[in-house]
């Protein structure tokens, strides 16, 4: 016997279970990749990142990371240019060198709300701790400043004040030159440490965030504009001096990529303190050089 129930001849049969009805809504599908961040989006975040100024960062994706390290080069310039400014006020009311030096390299201090040289103490410790990767990386988490961190603190801006004050002292524009380049030079230094295959050391923080998004092609891009324009910036010194500038800028780099490889040997990646102490090692290395010409 046919247990069939009838149907009513107003209903419609159900519609096959694999074709969406006409009231489901259409769901898109999901690019693969995040739309690609633009000029602005990169500035923001690289002013955002890596200075104190009230910049909102509107995307903190990788492909925003990636265009905001590679606006390193003008964030570094603008903070360059704020510190000469500052030197050549004193000096321009009769401060002497050594306080137009001490100002200056405080700048770059406020304008990162010390965020630089806090990474550069704490990657002090790690290093000097002697300990394995993960009992370092916890040294580093640590809110105090041990004896590694402290020493390296005050023989680094130390040799930030003695250069710029024998800059200063030859001429304002030697000092003020000086300065900028040295915060071109830095921020330039972020940019090659974010450059593909350079690890993160921790899932999270500023540099599993920034690490490994920049092309090497890109890297080496920012790194040879920042050469050039050091030694563009010497011609305003004389023309003698863009060589000695380009290779201030070329033993700023090249201090910089030596310590992050270091680095990446000993904690299995780099940090968001790696990155501040890189920035605060190319300025050193750069501002030294230039006291040799």
């Amino acid at each position: 016997m046919d247990t069939t129930p009838e149907q009513s001849p107003d209903r419609q049969p159900d519609p096959d279970p694999g074709i969406p009805g006409e009231t489901d809504p259409v769901i898109p599908p999901r690019p693969a990749h995040p739309p690609r961040a633009s000029l602005v989006d990169g500035l923001r975040f690289a002013f955002g990142t890596l200075t104190a100024l009230p910049v909102r960062v509107a995307r903190w994706d990788r492909e925003a990371a990636r265009v905001g390290m590679l606006c390193a080069l003008p964030v570094g310039l603008t903070v360059g240019l704020c510190a000469a400014a500052l030197g050549g006020v004193l000096l321009f009311l009769g401060a002497g060198p050594l306080l137009a030096a001490v100002a200056t390299a405080a700048v770059p201090a406020v304008l990162t709300r010390g965020l630089h040289l806090d990474g550069l103490a704490d990657t002090a410790d790690g290093l000097g701790s002697g300990k394995p990767a993960d009992e370092a990386l916890r040294i580093m988490k640590r809110s105090d400043i041990g004896p590694f961190g402290v020493i390296t603190l005050l023989f680094v801006l130390l040799v930030q004040v003695a250069a710029l004050a024998e800059l200063y002292g030859e001429s304002w524009t030697r000092g003020a030159v000086a300065a900028a380049a040295s915060g071109l030079v830095a921020r330039c230094a972020l940019t090659l440490a974010a450059r593909q295959g350079m690890p993160a050391a921790r899932p999270e923080g500023l540099g599993a965030a920034v690490a490994g998004v920049v092309p090497p092609r890109a890297a080496a891009g920012a790194a040879a504009l920042a050469v050039v324009a050091c030694a563009g910036a010497g011609a305003l010194v004389g023309v003698y001096a863009m060589p000695m500038h380009g290779l201030a800028a070329l033993a700023g780099l090249g201090a910089a990529d030596l310590l992050s490889r270091h680095c990446v040997r000993r904690f299995d990646g780099v940090t968001g303190d790696v990155f501040g102490a890189l920035a605060e090692t190319a300025a050193t290395a750069a501002l030294l050089v230039l006291t040799f010409g």
